[in-house]
């Protein structure tokens, strides 16, 4: 089974997709664009060309865990996946996330300008690795 992880965000979107087993993260990629139909259309044509079978999105949460100001944006646009796919989107909590995706660029000697490029992809990869492992705990991983 693969599953889509969306880091979904003002200029660029990260996706991260697993294998076909469902075990680890796999492919990447970036979408530049501020506007949400290009990235909902971009979101859409990867999901048939990858045979993603489950969505997961990062969602913001302020550290003390309350909902973020961007909270219903989000949940609209995983509405929104959940109805042009006919999939189901699981919100995950992105605390730190991109926090990480930077440490982790910085750790393996790319520059900080060069995180700009890579970010997003790496944040939606830790999204995913988080949902899957959280799913081999649960049993739930098919």
């Amino acid at each position: 089974m693969r599953i889509m992880a969306i880091d979904y965000g003002d200029a660029r979107t990260g996706v991260a997709v697993s294998d076909t087993t469902g075990l680890l993260a796999g492919y990447t990629t970036v979408i530049q664009s501020r506007k949400a139909e290009v990235v909902a259309a971009e979101v859409a044509r990867l999901v048939k060309e990858k045979g993603v079978e489950e969505l997961v999105m990062g969602f913001p949460r302020n550290m003390d865990g309350s909902e973020g100001p961007r909270a219903e944006l989000y949940r609209g646009f995983a509405r929104q996946r959940e109805t042009a796919t006919g999939l189901p989107v699981h919100l995950w909590d992105e605390r730190r996330t991109t926090i990480e995706a930077h440490a982790i660029l910085h750790e393996s000697g790319k520059r900080m300008k060069a995180h700009k490029k890579n970010v997003d992809a790496v944040a939606a990869s830790l999204i995913l690795e988080g949902y899957l492992t959280r799913k081999r705990l649960e049993g739930t991983l098919d």
